[in-house]
């Protein structure tokens, strides 16, 4: 359809528009090509420059026949000293080139040839406003509702929370650890932007062995590659005693500073519930990576739990969950009373 339109243009309009589109696409494809080292993108640039090559070719050999017919036809047959008034112009006929008058006929009309640097400019314009069209066309195209969306946080009616959080006066809830960690960018400090979330969801729960005394809310959000887990753990046990119960055990524990706290990296596999097992229903899953940050620069006790794990065994940098920790935990809301 396209095609077609701009075959019925103008010679001076259709051969500029189609040099520009050949250089251009030429140029980006050869582009593309030498960046992946693709021999197929190649040929495809070099066949749109070598088309654009033939009619820069014939749009020149135009351009030199029409000026020697234009002098040819405004030069005339050359005068010579003492011919008539009328003997140039049968000259002039007898070699073609100016057509014998009529006898009391006006002079013949001059054919009025069109403007080449117009139809240059027009063709130039057409082109340009062509661009703008396909340029702005998809952000003036309706959104597509077919296409998946991240998960979000259930908007469920809430429940009633567990007495533990009355008792805890700055606890926060399930949901709002889910608001602040479901992220727009969280795929992007993960390392994998191109994916989306799959789900998301908080629980506002108790600490297990505690009798429902002490609250324990968690958040977890999951992509195709890893799944990231947040909890709050309000407890007494500090970063310092946590890090040396862990080197008690022999475990690794690398310690550091997030947010001006104290914090502490460790490592442990999750566990995996597995009703068919004979042995039991509980298994030992994937190795995860969890960074713990204490609530205050005062390490009074309790911690904000960041661990993400893969079912493929992977995990990523260290630095990812440090990025993860600095956007998410400022925004968790920080309560004085409930």
């Amino acid at each position: 359809m396209f095609g077609l339109l701009l075959r019925r243009l103008p010679f001076w309009v259709r051969e500029p528009v189609f040099i520009l589109v050949g250089s251009v696409f030429g140029a980006r494809i050869m582009y593309v090509a030498l960046r992946d080292h693709s021999w197929v993108a190649a040929g495809i640039g070099v066949v749109f420059l070598v088309g654009t090559a033939l009619r820069i070719r014939t749009v020149v050999r135009t351009l030199r026949a029409r000026r020697s017919r234009t002098a040819s036809v405004t030069g005339g047959a050359p005068s010579v000293a003492g011919m008539s008034d009328e003997e140039p112009r049968q000259a002039g006929a007898a070699a073609g080139t100016v057509p014998p008058q009529q006898p009391g006929a006006g002079p013949a009309p001059s054919r009025k040839e069109p403007n080449v640097w117009g139809q240059t400019f027009a063709a130039v314009a057409l082109f340009g406003a062509l661009a703008a069209a396909v340029w702005a066309a998809p952000k003036m195209a309706p959104d597509d509702n077919s296409a998946p969306k991240p998960a979000s946080c259930s908007n469920a009616e809430r429940e009633e929370l567990p007495q533990a959080y009355a008792r805890t006066p700055k606890a926060v809830t399930g949901d709002e650890l889910c608001t602040a960690l479901n992220r727009p960018g969280l795929a992007q400090l993960l390392g994998t932007p191109d994916e989306r979330a799959t789900t998301a969801y908080g629980t506002s729960g108790t600490a297990p062995l505690t009798g429902g005394k002490i609250a324990e809310p968690e958040a977890e959000v999951q992509f195709d590659t890893y799944t990231v887990h947040l909890s709050a753990t309000y407890n007494k046990l500090s970063i310092a005693q946590y890090v040396k119960m862990l080197t008690t055990g022999g475990e690794e524990a690398r310690t550091l500073e997030v947010l001006g706290r104290p914090a502490v990296f460790s490592s442990d596999h999750t566990m995996r519930f597995d009703l068919s097992r004979k042995s039991g229903p509980l298994e030992e899953g994937p190795l995860a990576r969890t960074l713990s940050v204490a609530f205050d620069r005062k390490d009074g006790g309790g911690s904000y739990d960041i661990t993400v794990w893969s079912e493929f065994g992977a995990l990523p940098d260290d630095s990812a969950l440090l990025d993860i920790a600095k956007e998410v935990l400022p925004e968790v809301p920080a309560r004085t009373a409930r």
